[in-house]
């Protein structure tokens, strides 16, 4: 296994990317709460949108519990990236609404380019996403031709067309462990801890872009064996984002979909759970009667013990939805050019998937197409 020998791609000496980062991070405005009459009244006017648009609401796992109680009280869905993704691919609707981050709503548009794809705030972005941008991500990959490039769903779909698969974290190893039979290297992008997590379990030869997850980075391991010292009994959930010390604490390590799927299966009543804090909401409503600890990040502020949430997943407010219904602001575009290069990779790995009896391909039967991704969610 090979890395870059710094945690910015190599191409960005000057500290470019992180200065942008650091930019955008700024850009992250999380909408004030509203009272509680208020809130009543933009959610019941976005259900009567939703059905005056042909619209479905797809959310994902780490924004606003309201948003997530919302989305599926109008027939709508909770998952991850993949699973909204494929979710609005086979659902009626003429207009998908997506809240995200910007790679969720393209891989959305992407799977269903004949559709209307809505954000509720475009500037809601990824830190995997904008620490692999695609001219600098391409060049890598020219400077290397004979590995096979392999992305993170996590990723914009000018990368994606780069790439020759697109993986997520459930299925990243299976996929990484047939090319690696294959005897082909590898080109990975662009979380290096998942990565190093994948090249490990699989022995491939894998050169790592280092890109990182701006929440599971910050787990601290230290920290984290306090807490379980302090609850002996407790079960680690850990999403192999997080660095190596973290993830070597775990008793399950998996995507978003196989942690939650893990606290209602797993005979334990209290989790501590390394991932972003809005899975909580999941996992508490799944299993009401069993405790949920947040694992600690010893973030920044001195009275930062536990900051482990995406502030861009938390752009998204209702009214943000309520105002892309009303005004079809946030639309999400892309050229069938780069929308047909960019499924080429993403559709190979849905065949991969099914080659292994994993089931992914859409039925056409929503309740049960949920049930049939739960197991290949990307984030």
């Amino acid at each position: 296994m090979k890395t870059y020998p710094y945690d910015a791609p190599i191409m960005s000496t000057d500290s470019r990317i992180a200065t942008e980062m650091n930019i955008d991070y700024a850009k992250a405005k999380i909408p004030t709460d509203l009272p509680r009459t208020e809130r009543l009244a933009v959610e019941e006017n976005i259900k009567q949108l939703l059905k005056d648009n042909n619209a479905v609401l797809v959310a994902h796992y780490y924004v606003d519990p309201f948003i997530q109680d919302l989305a599926l009280a109008t027939g709508g869905c909770v998952g991850d990236s993949l699973e909204m993704a494929r979710f609005g691919q086979a659902h009626s609707a003429q207009t998908l609404v997506v809240a995200g981050v910007r790679f969720m709503g393209e891989s959305a548009k992407i799977l269903s380019m004949e559709k209307t794809v809505l954000m509720p705030d475009l500037e809601a972005e990824c830190s995997l996403d904008l620490g692999c941008p695609a001219d600098e991500f391409s060049a890598f990959c020219d400077a290397h031709p004979e590995r096979t490039v392999v992305v993170y769903a996590n990723t914009s779909a000018a990368v994606k067309a780069r790439a020759d698969w697109v993986v997520t974290s459930s299925v990243g190893i299976d996929i990484i462990r047939h090319l690696h039979a294959q005897g082909e290297p590898i080109i990975w992008g662009p979380d290096r801890h998942l990565g190093k997590y994948i090249a490990r379990e699989t022995g491939a030869d894998m050169l790592l872009w280092q890109g990182s997850c701006l929440v599971h980075n910050e787990f601290k391991a230290t920290e984290l064996m306090q807490l379980k010292n302090e609850h002996p009994n407790a079960k680690v959930l850990v999403h192999p984002e997080s660095p190596d010390s973290v993830v070597e604490l775990a008793d399950v390590v998996g995507s978003t979909s196989k942690l939650l799927q893990a606290t209602y299966e797993m005979d334990a009543d209290t989790f501590i759970v390394a991932t972003d804090l809005g899975i909580l909401h999941e996992m508490q409503k799944r299993s009401p009667t069993k405790r949920f600890l947040a694992a600690p990040t010893a973030g920044e502020s001195a009275s930062c013990k536990s900051c482990a949430f995406c502030p861009w997943m938390a752009m998204n407010g209702l009214q943000g939805i309520e105002k892309c219904l009303t005004t079809h602001s946030g639309e999400v575009s892309m050229t069938p050019e780069l929308a047909a290069a960019a499924k080429k990779p993403l559709q190979r790995m849905l065949d991969f998937a099914e080659s292994q009896k994993q089931r992914v391909a859409a039925s056409g039967d929503i309740v049960k197409d949920r049930e049939l991704f739960a197991n290949v969610g990307a984030a």
